[in-house]
């Protein structure tokens, strides 16, 4: 999962990106508005984590420049502002969630998790495929009940296109997936991991429609 953490407190914003890298999300962490509004424009991330009291702005502009532009994201509001009034505010203005500092990290994965989930139509952590099934909350997968061990970016992969199945999903979209907005992939990246994913469950799980994508039939 792809995260873009907007957090101005070191000491928080290290705390969740060991936190929730530990469950395999990558997270991007801006802790500026400017930074983060640059960063939303090109997108490619599954949740956004906003704070809202940043050194150069306020969290709520960034959430109205989001949904005025039409970017449906899943956003959920970290903040110490305990107010109604504030929270009521984040929510109209298209926060998908609201959670109060201080927290535990793990309820803040299982929620990022949920809003994911509930972006990608699904009603429960496990995704099922023909004999295959991935669950993000553990990172387990299995083919016909034998566990497969996957590296990290194999096990993202294969979330991916299972969460997409009967779709085609295009090369430039998955290494923005796995890789974000910040960090280059070489040329022939995604080719090398679709074909070690291919070894292991199976070639005919994963279509190549040249010049388009891959999808999972």
């Amino acid at each position: 999962m792809r995260i873009l953490l907007v957090e101005d407190d070191d000491l928080v914003g290290d705390a969740i990106c060991r936190g929730l890298g530990r469950g395999l999300a990558d997270v991007a962490w801006l802790r500026t508005a400017a930074e983060a509004s640059a960063a939303m424009a090109v997108g490619g991330f599954e949740v956004i984590v906003l704070d809202l009291g940043l050194p150069d702005g306020d969290g709520f502009d960034l959430l109205r420049g989001l949904r005025s532009g039409r970017d449906a994201t899943p956003v959920l509001v970290l903040t110490a502002r305990d107010g109604v009034e504030d929270r009521i505010r984040g929510l109209d203005l298209g926060a998908d969630d609201y959670l109060l500092k201080p927290f535990d990290i793990r309820e803040l994965g299982a929620r990022c998790r949920a809003l994911a989930r509930r972006a990608n139509g699904r009603a429960e952590d496990r995704i099922v495929v023909d004999g295959l099934c991935a669950e993000p909350a553990s990172n387990a997968v299995t083919l016909d009940g034998r566990p497969l061990v996957l590296p990290r970016q194999e096990f993202r992969l294969l979330v991916c296109l299972m969460e997409q199945r009967g779709r085609v999903v295009s090369k430039d979209r998955i290494a923005e997936l796995l890789y974000g907005w910040e960090e280059g992939a070489e040329s022939n990246t995604v080719e090398v991991l679709i074909s070690s994913l291919r070894r292991k469950v199976g070639a005919g799980r994963i279509r190549t429609l040249r010049g388009v994508g891959y999808m999972m039939p």
